[in-house]
């Protein structure tokens, strides 16, 4: 596996990072081989419980599919494009690589709602007031306007994926809005939060793309599922990337990365 311990060379440019601070995303095309790609779709193939070749067995709108450490998810997941642009938005050695990618949701051309559309920001800390035996129950876990245990947000396309084809939505610049809704609740952050209306004047963009595509986002941009209206079942992971030390809006050196000036940004502190 890669290592963030010795900076790559820049893979983004100075637009891009701009962009990234003002729309909360930035999309990296080609980021891995659709070779793997497809190498990955078939060993997934293998735990859908339908047939890749029969559209009739596809009975639910979404399939959830437990995260895959092995190959060749795990080159996936540290490609030196990725690690580069993890540098240069979060910072060299203040974030943590992953042995493989988080959960699938494989979503399906299906008349039935989805039942997962809704708007929102990936919460990524338990909170005081759930069971702490039960790690896998997120009803309780909470974001706060540091990022407390998320650097950024990860949608790797392991499919085609075309504006019919259940493509995530994203409300473009909604980090900023995000971090003004997160700041009052300070370090022990929100949970339970309603967003369909944070943000609803923004532009939308969609997630599209071949597969192979990675979008970076910002951990406060909000986004949704939808429905699947194409007829290519679509595979993409959404895995977060990890802090390995926490964001900080005041740092006396000024060695703000851009996920952090995007936050200062929001809150006039830049």
């Amino acid at each position: 596996m890669q290592s963030n311990e010795h900076p790559y060379s820049p893979a983004l440019s100075d637009a891009q990072v701009h962009d990234f601070i003002e729309h909360g995303f930035v999309r990296i095309d080609d980021a891995f081989p659709r070779e793997l790609a497809a190498e990955a779709r078939a060993i997934m193939w293998r735990d859908i419980p339908c047939s890749e070749h029969d559209p009739a067995s596809w009975a639910y709108p979404v399939v959830r599919l437990p995260g895959y450490g092995g190959e060749p998810f795990r080159t996936i997941a540290n490609m030196p494009i990725l690690h580069a642009a993890f540098d240069q938005l979060v910072g060299p050695g203040r974030w943590l690589p992953r042995d493989g990618l988080g959960t699938f949701p494989v979503r399906f051309p299906h008349p039935d709602d989805p039942g997962d559309a809704g708007w929102h920001v990936d919460v990524s800390f338990p909170g005081d007031d759930g069971d702490p035996n039960e790690q896998s129950d997120f009803s309780a876990w909470r974001v706060n306007v540091t990022s407390r245990g998320r650097a950024l947000l990860t949608l790797f396309l392991f499919s085609d994926v075309g504006e019919n084809d259940a493509p995530t939505r994203i409300r473009v610049g909604s980090h900023m809005d995000m971090a003004r809704y997160l700041e009052p609740a300070g370090e022990q952050g929100r949970s339970h939060m309603m967003l369909e209306t944070v943000a609803d004047h923004r532009p939308q963009a969609m997630a599209t793309g071949k597969a192979g595509t990675v979008y970076i986002c910002h951990p406060f941009l909000i986004h949704a599922a939808q429905k699947h209206c194409g007829t290519i079942p679509r595979f993409m992971a959404q895995p977060s990337i990890g802090l390995a030390e926490p964001y900080r809006l005041e740092r006396p050196d000024g060695a703000y990365s851009p996920v952090e000036i995007a936050i200062r940004r929001a809150l006039d502190k830049e």
